[in-house]
């Protein structure tokens, strides 16, 4: 049995890996360098904690239900309302105390139009009102 040797005159094949180790030691510096230049700071105003208890706490009107069936109709409150007159019945409950809204709890079927369901909150953004949620079952 013969065996070969690498004394014997033919050149090493093995690859040399020291120039690519330096270059992607360099690469990873620079990163390291720029990527906290690359952040800024970004403004949020959070709400501050107060010892001082509310001495009248206002309690929330009750919620309005709104529910969009699979065949497009909205019921306000289970009152079939028609999509027209949603942004006005919208305005009526935000100019009743701005301050204090009621929470809009949309439950849509799972077979309902998207669409309906844009124009809805698109009356509601319209209306101006803040308090949004949606039901899940």
């Amino acid at each position: 049995m013969a065996f070969s040797s690498n004394s014997g005159g033919s050149a090493m094949s093995d690859m040399n890996v020291t120039p690519l180790v330096d270059v992607m030691l360099v690469l990873l510096i620079i990163f390291m360098v720029t990527a906290p230049i690359m952040s800024y700071p970004i403004e949020v105003n959070l709400p501050q904690p107060t010892t001082v208890p509310n001495p009248n706490p206002v309690e929330p009107p009750p919620p309005i239900k709104l529910r969009i069936d699979a065949s497009g109709q909205v019921y306000w409150n289970d009152a079939p309302q028609p999509l027209s007159v949603l942004q006005n019945m919208m305005q009526v409950e935000v100019n009743r105390n701005p301050a204090n809204q009621p929470l809009l709890e949309i439950d849509t079927s799972s077979d309902a139009d998207y669409g309906i369901l844009a124009k809805v909150l698109a009356h509601a953004k319209n209306a101006d009102m803040q308090k949004i949620g949606f039901v899940q079952k």
